[in-house]
């Protein structure tokens, strides 16, 4: 009897490639931990890292709307929106995220992650043209990829570059312009107006990604897109739930094509269990907050312009952004962990960021403003930042 045949590869080639890459990680100071954060408001740590712009997460009128919902209608929906998952209450939030954004019809997603995947995947094939601003979010760049599709990176917010990329490229095939609404790592905003019309003028279609300005931006939180721009200047407008609205899931909004044809073909949709039905009920009660509290915005755009001009005054490397992402530039990731580990030690939660998620040489911290900040926060999070600065120019 033969013998079986050996493997021409040991089975523990991808164990060792997993651990060279993990060492790398750890070498080229990139390595990535989870803290196990403590929902009581007096934890000792304050939270200038989350994306909880009105500070609804925790609002205790949301989390009652959730348990409520729950009580009534289970915890989860149990099957894809296209099987018996899809509930009175997910329609109902439809319909309010197509009324807020303007827009005739809105798709509700389990993630911002999979809003993406799954609009590029049904709006791209092997042929469609693909133009994405270089900072777009990893989401929208792995929906290209995953899709296929030819796919060109414009200079960050430069229309001139986008419109030359546009004019070389074959005229047959279908064209898509990508680009985040608020770029979540910067802070600063896509001038929408500018692509709408480069896009008209060349014959593209346009996607913006509004996950960091639903909420926060434009008068009724309709973000940067929202009333302002019809669907025939932005086909396709992304939004999520889990930011500013406090709760978890995202939407696509549009016209009745752009849905019918999410709905039929987009697999991170048709294949997914659809979000729990007290989420939605969560939703539905912060989207009623949000309209009946607009001094929550008002509150967070005035703590930006407090924050700015303080620490401007302090010689911070602040980049130009006016949303509630201020990122202090620091450089390379040594500098940044130095600053981060500091910055905890003192009671503060800011993210450190750095490669791959920014460019290299651009890692930084990124500050995050709430609407529940009180200024008393703000300013014991500025004198840190001063000593750490005075402390870092000491030591040179």
């Amino acid at each position: 009897m033969m013998p079986p045949p050996r493997p021409t590869t040991s089975p523990d080639v991808l164990k060792s490639r997993l651990e060279a890459r993990l060492a790398r990680q750890r070498k080229q100071d990139l390595w990535r931990e989870r803290l196990s954060m403590s929902p009581n408001p007096r934890a000792p740590l304050r939270d200038f890292a989350s994306n909880d712009y009105l500070g609804l997460a925790r609002d205790p009128r949301v989390a009652e709307a959730l348990a409520a919902g729950a009580r009534r209608e289970g915890a989860g929906a149990g099957a894809s929106h296209l099987v018996n998952g899809h509930f009175l209450v997910h329609q109902a939030l439809e319909e309010r995220l197509a009324e807020l954004t303007g827009r005739p019809r809105a798709l509700l997603f389990s993630t911002g992650y999979m809003a993406n995947l799954g609009v590029l995947q049904t709006l791209c094939d092997g042929e469609t043209r693909v133009f994405q601003d270089r900072l777009n979010h990893a989401s929208l760049l792995d929906g290209a990829r995953l899709a296929q599709s030819p796919s060109r990176r414009f200079h960050h917010r430069d229309l001139n570059d986008l419109e030359r990329l546009l004019r070389r490229a074959p005229r047959e095939p279908a064209k898509l312009v990508v680009s985040d609404g608020v770029f979540s790592m910067d802070g600063d905003t896509a001038d929408v107006e500018g692509l709408a019309a480069t896009c008209q003028r060349q014959g593209a279609w346009l996607m913006i990604d509004d996950a960091h300005g639903i909420g926060v931006l434009g008068e009724q939180g309709d973000g940067l897109v929202g009333q302002r721009f019809s669907t025939q200047q932005v086909p396709v407008l992304v939004g999520t739930l889990g930011k500013a609205f406090g709760s978890c899931g995202a939407f696509v909004a549009g016209d009745d094509v752009l849905i019918d044809a999410l709905t039929q073909f987009a697999r991170p949709y048709i294949y997914t269990t659809a979000q729990p039905p007290g989420m939605a009920h969560a939703t539905l009660r912060a989207l009623d907050i949000s309209e009946q509290e607009p001094d929550r915005r008002e509150r967070l755009h005035a703590h930006i312009q407090h924050f700015r001009q303080a620490a401007e005054a302090l010689g911070l490397p602040l980049m130009d952004s006016a949303t509630p992402i201020q990122p202090i530039l620091l450089g390379d990731n040594q500098r940044v962990m130095r600053w981060s580990l500091g910055l905890r030690e003192a009671g503060f939660m800011v993210g450190a960021i750095r490669h791959p998620t920014v460019p290299r040489g651009t890692a930084r911290l990124r500050v995050v403003l709430n609407a529940l900040h009180e200024s008393d926060d703000i300013k014991a999070l500025l004198n840190v930042l001063a000593e750490l600065k005075f402390r870092e120019a000491k030591a040179s």
